[in-house]
């Protein structure tokens, strides 16, 4: 006949072992999937940088940014650029107008010029 409490540790230590596999399993995803991944200052700082430079590639070649178009899908590895204006107008959120890449979730980060190619913001 088995030992009675025997059987209650061994059914003990599995239930904690079990909880902690799973708590565990939870927060590495939680911590891969949902906590915001910063990046380095100098990633954005060169992306900025980037979008400027390809801004005023395209203005002295007579571009119109009237229309708050995406300059670039591949700024560089996961950025695009988008142009907008400041204060931001309807016409920026229409999806012609709007970087197909970001919209679409393949690239997360983005700088956002203004129409005349000042830096808005880079995330």
């Amino acid at each position: 006949m088995p030992n009675p409490i025997l059987f209650e540790r061994k059914n003990l230590l599995f239930f904690i072992s079990l909880t902690v596999v799973i708590l565990t399993v939870v927060a590495t995803l939680l911590f891969n999937n949902f906590i915001i991944k910063t990046v380095p200052k100098s990633e954005i700082d060169a992306a900025a940088n980037q979008a400027i430079f390809l801004y005023r590639q395209r203005k002295e070649r007579g571009e119109n940014f009237s229309n708050g178009p995406c300059l670039s899908n591949a700024l560089m590895a996961n950025w695009v650029v988008d142009t907008v204006h400041n204060p931001r107008l309807p016409i920026d959120d229409l999806p012609e107008n709007q970087c197909v890449a970001y919209l679409e979730g393949r690239v997360e980060h983005f700088v956002e010029l203004d129409i005349e190619g000042n830096l808005i913001r880079a995330k």
